[in-house]
C-alpha cells in the first residue's frame, strides 16, 4: 500500500526503518499515553517490524503502516488499523515527539482511513485513547470521529479516564 498526501508517503515497513520506529518509540509521551508501543531496544523494534510486515496481505492482525515526510524522507510515526476481539475495528496512530504540533497526525488518519477501510470492506472504525490525552482526542474530533463514551472504561487492562469515538464511511 502507498497512500501520498501533500506532505506525507503512508507505506509498508521495511526492516531499514527499526532505528527510527525504536527512536520515535521513546518520547515520554509514547510512554505516558501508549505504553507498550515502547521499543526499547533496536532488537525489539525489529522484532515488532518483523512481525507487522507478516501481516500485510490479510486483515488478521494489526495493519500497521509507517509514515515518511516527502522532504526529507522522515519516519516520523505511523497509522494502523487493528481488529478488536469483538469483531470491530480501532485506529491507532502515532507521531514522533520532535514532529508534533505540524497537522501530520490529522494528515495522515484523513488519509488512511477511507483508504484501509475500502480495502478491508468495513464502514466503522473506533477511536479510544485517554481522555487526558487531547492531542489524539483532537484529532478523531478534526478527521470526523464522534464521540460515543468518556468516562472509566478499560485502557491496556487498567481502568482509565477515556475517550471513545467512532468514525463512519
Amino acid at each position: 500500500m502507498k497512500i501520498e498526501t501533500e506532505r506525507l508517503v503512508i507505506t509498508e515497513f521495511t526492516m531499514d526503518m527499526a532505528q527510527s520506529v525504536h527512536e520515535n518509540s521513546l518520547d515520554e509521551d509514547t510512554r505516558r499515553f501508549v505504553p507498550d508501543e515502547v521499543f526499547e531496544t533496536l532488537e525489539d523494534a525489529q522484532e515488532t517490524i518483523e512481525f507487522l510486515m507478516s501481516q500485510y496481505g490479510g486483515f488478521e492482525g494489526p495493519l500497521v503502516y509507517p509514515v515518511i515526510t516527502k522532504d526529507g524522507e522522515k519516519n516520523i510515526g505511523y497509522v494502523q488499523l487493528v481488529p478488536l476481539e469483538d469483531g470491530s475495528w480501532e485506529i491507532g496512530y502515532h507521531v514522533g515527539k520532535k514532529y508534533t504540533g505540524n497537522g501530520y497526525a490529522t494528515e495522515a488518519v484523513s488519509a488512511f482511513l477511507p483508504e484501509i477501510t475500502g480495502k478491508a470492506g468495513i464502514t466503522e472504525v473506533y477511536g479510544t485513547c485517554l481522555k487526558e490525552n487531547i492531542a489524539s482526542v483532537c484529532v478523531m474530533k478534526k478527521v470526523g470521529f464522534t464521540e460515543v463514551f468518556e468516562g472509566v472504561g478499560e485502557y491496556q487492562g487498567e481502568q482509565r479516564e477515556i475517550f471513545k469515538s467512532v468514525w463512519r464511511k
